[in-house]
């Protein structure tokens, strides 16, 4: 045989090399697969509630998920005249605003006197903190809704009491804000205060323009957490309608005698619950990543 006819010879690193990519190759096919898969798991609940809101039929329980008749009548009927869920809608936008705003200026306050402050005590306050903060807020349900019906603000004046405890805990979140002001020099500091710059202007005008991700990752969080919230909504509002969130008031649809007339309102109102959040995280996803890895170093 000829050598012009002979097959060139790969040398061993060479094929380990191919070995090692089709292995690669193989595995992440697989890998896509699998996320595919959950994907679509995890989209399919949401596809029907968003498919059933748009149901006009007479019977609001149906065996299958495209409706036959569509229109915007559920929508509408939840800002009719005599329909709770605008008041609940209101309550858990202020609510979550309040708490926003509330927390982020408490946890960044915190957070950078954390960061750049030393004083005695200093670590063991934030070992406590931190211990403390791994509980959870169940544990206290009890004697918060003591505190607050002492206060008057339970039932239907649930409203401001559930913006009290949001608010009340927010510098213990301390940890990933002021893992990010850690990277930030303490050069920007120094000149600072050189230049005659208090502390509170250094936070405002050097430290937090340099920290919109993280500022950004605290809003969201903070607003997230009220937005949500069902369990001690529920227990402080005590079903008084004035008092609900639309969590609560949405899951007042779900019982036994009002799911057979309000199923369709009921996904209606998730969808336009799920609306806001959505819009948020898919227009400042940036920011919040950023500031959850920008906040993940040790301190």
């Amino acid at each position: 045989m000829s050598k012009k006819n002979q097959m060139p010879t790969l040398p061993p690193q060479a094929k380990r090399h191919l070995g090692i990519k089709a292995v690669n190759t193989i595995s992440n096919v697989f890998i896509y697969i699998l996320l595919v898969f959950i994907t679509i798991i995890w989209l399919v609940p949401f596809v029907c509630i968003v498919l059933q809101s748009f149901n006009v039929e007479d019977t609001c329980m149906v065996g299958y998920v495209i409706p036959k008749d569509w229109g915007l009548d559920n929508y509408k009927a939840l800002f009719a005249e005599g329909s709770p869920f605008l008041k609940w809608y209101l309550n858990t936008f202020i609510i979550a605003l309040c708490t926003a705003v509330g927390q982020t200026v408490i946890q960044l306050c915190m957070s950078y006197t954390l960061s750049r402050f030393r004083f005695k005590m200093r670590k063991p306050l934030m070992k406590f903190m931190l211990i403390l903060g791994m509980f959870p807020g169940m544990l206290g349900m009890i004697i918060l809704y003591n505190v607050l019906a002492d206060m008057g603000l339970t039932q239907a004046n649930a409203v401001p009491g559930l913006i009290l405890v949001n608010i009340a805990s927010a510098g213990m979140g301390y940890y990933v804000s002021k893992g990010f002001f850690d990277t930030i020099p303490k050069s920007l500091d120094e000149a600072a205060r050189i230049d005659g710059a208090t502390r509170m202007q250094i936070l405002y005008r050097v430290i937090l323009p340099l920290a919109k991700p993280i500022v950004i990752y605290t809003v969201l969080s903070a607003f997230m957490g009220p937005w949500g919230d069902f369990v001690f909504a529920r227990y402080i509002s005590m079903n008084n309608i004035n008092g609900m969130n639309v969590a609560v008031g949405l899951n007042s649809w779900l019982t036994a005698d009002a799911i057979a007339y309000k199923y369709t309102q009921f996904c209606a109102g998730g969808v336009l619950v799920a609306l806001p959040v959505t819009l948020l995280f898919l227009f400042l996803q940036k920011y919040y990543v950023e500031g959850v890895t920008g906040g993940a170093v040790k301190g």
